[in-house]
């Protein structure tokens, strides 16, 4: 096994340090000779390329074949950054084809080990658009339902970056490594150098978690088996309340249970639902003004009498929030981080997640914060990943509103907010949405399944703030919990009017 702290792993060392003793099966593709001195004539580049296969004891910058991480069969390609500093030449690019097309015929996902300077200057053109084959071919992996992971060891920059390493569903990093589209020598003189590295990519969104060599092996098997591929998974079961009146659950100690999900609407009696199975899996609460069912046989608090106190209820800071679920609901969460524009909101969590059974579910949960533009755009980004994976959805509602501030809309808030609508409108898998707090308008109703929502007991949704809802009719504050009567915005109105399909809790 290859040292875990090697900062420049060979591209074998790189590949050992995930498959481990369960090896790794090396392909090559039918040999294509290039012309003396390559496509261009470049002198002294056959010298070149001997002297980098001396050193190596590679034939170019690219090893690919099968393997196996954890216990998930996988196609790998790794790079090789001393072979002419993993730049991408012609028959790179033969081989980088090859490992997708691999993939592609195996039905296998595709973990690329990234370590490149970008294109070959000695080959020129020929070089360049090889970046080209690469796009394609990645391409039809996506339209396969097949997902790519892709590792961005140091340096990562040029064209690979911009394609194989940018182009995955899932980037991680390896802490320190140079990460960008221009290498240490092209770029501006007075340029940030946190800009170019794993950590300043992640806090631009680009990146989705910078991890340790030592942790590498574990992190991507559990993305391997979060990302399939699947085939024919059920729809997210709800969530279990976590009532304000009850203690909030120990973070990360994901249980796998399951919650019942009553479907009845009616005038104040809404049927209830127990079809949760999984442990402490509870009743939903019937539609009116009385108790609330039992979660798992202990009391919970009773549905709100009025309007303002269904808003002042799910403002209040000690109810359960977006990650107590989320550390209820899933054994594993793998972060997806950043909208891939240069932004990130941390009022927003996205990501896939392994269930105590093992099945996985991409989530997106709203913190109670407005949601800004960047926060949609990854939650569309997720959204889409799942869809295209097969992969069901969870989404948690909890927001006053999207963000209105200058910079929101700045950063283009009505056209993220949009892409999200569609990106649920448009899913094939199933979505589930519980609203666990704030619905606050179409900030909120964004991330809502039109035909899965249902509420918990501390919820409410409105087309808009009550207070707001007072201003516009230039009502005097004191009529505010009037008005939040007559919006009917507490649990049990969403089901008496159709909106959501049950009260859990």
């Amino acid at each position: 096994m290859p040292d875990a702290d090697s900062a420049r792993a060979t591209a074998r060392e790189a590949i050992a340090l995930l498959t481990g003793a369960a090896g790794f099966t090396e392909h090559r593709p039918p040999p294509r000779p290039l012309p003396p001195d390559g496509p261009l004539g470049w002198a002294g580049y056959d010298a070149a390329r001997e002297r980098a296969s001396a050193r190596t004891g590679e034939e170019e910058s690219v090893v690919y074949g099968t393997g196996v991480v954890g216990d998930r069969p996988c196609a790998l390609l790794s790079f090789e950054f001393g072979f002419l500093g993993g730049s991408l030449g012609r028959n790179t690019g033969d081989r980088l084809a090859a490992a997708y097309e691999l993939a592609l015929t195996r039905r296998l996902p595709l973990l690329a080990l990234v370590a490149t300077g970008g294109s070959r200057m000695q080959e020129g053109m020929v070089a360049l658009t090889q970046l080209q084959r690469v796009a394609a071919a990645s391409t039809r992996l996506r339209a396969a339902g097949l997902p790519q992971i892709a590792v961005v060891r140091d340096p990562t920059t040029g064209g690979g970056w911009a394609t194989v390493g940018a182009g995955a569903d899932v980037v991680l990093a390896l802490p320190g490594a140079q990460v960008g589209f221009a290498g240490s020598r092209v770029r501006p003189p007075d340029a940030d150098p946190y800009a170019y590295s794993a950590e300043g990519q992640f806090a631009a969104g680009q990146v989705d978690a910078v991890v340790p060599a030592d942790e590498l092996a574990a992190t991507v098997t559990q993305w391997l088996r979060a990302l399939g591929p699947h085939e024919d998974l059920p729809a997210a079961p709800v969530p279990r309340a976590l009532s304000a009146a009850g203690p909030e659950p120990t973070a990360g100690a994901g249980t796998g249970s399951t919650a019942g999900t009553g479907t009845g609407a009616g005038a104040g009696t809404g049927s209830t639902a127990g079809a949760g199975t999984g442990a402490g899996a509870g009743t939903g609460s019937t539609a009116g003004g009385g108790a609330g069912s039992t979660a798992g046989g202990g009391a919970v608090a009773p549905l709100p009498g009025t309007g303002r106190e269904a808003v002042a209820r799910a403002r209040d800071p000690r109810r359960p929030r977006a990650e107590a679920y989320l550390a209820d609901y899933f054994a594993v969460r793998l972060p997806i981080h950043g909208d891939r524009s240069g932004a990130t909101d941390p009022g927003l969590l996205c990501g896939l997640g392994l269930r105590a059974d093992g099945q996985p579910a991409a989530y997106v949960a709203q913190c109670g914060t407005p949601t800004r533009p960047a926060g949609y755009r990854a939650a569309a980004r997720t959204v889409r990943l799942a869809d295209r994976l097969g992969v069901p959805v969870l989404t948690l509602v909890d927001t006053p509103g999207a963000a209105n501030d200058a910079e929101a809309e700045r950063a283009g808030a009505g056209a993220a907010i949009a892409d999200t609508f569609a990106a649920i409108a448009a899913a094939r898998v199933p979505v589930t949405t519980l609203v666990i707090g704030e619905g606050g308008s179409g900030g909120a109703l964004a991330l809502a399944a039109p035909d899965n929502t249902h509420v918990t007991v501390d919820s409410y949704f409105s087309v808009i703030a009550p207070e707001l809802a007072a201003a516009i009719l230039k009502r005097p504050p004191s009529e505010t919990g009037a008005t939040a009567d007559q919006l009917r915005l507490r649990p049990q109105d969403l089901v008496e009017l159709g909106f959501a399909l049950s009260i859990v809790g």
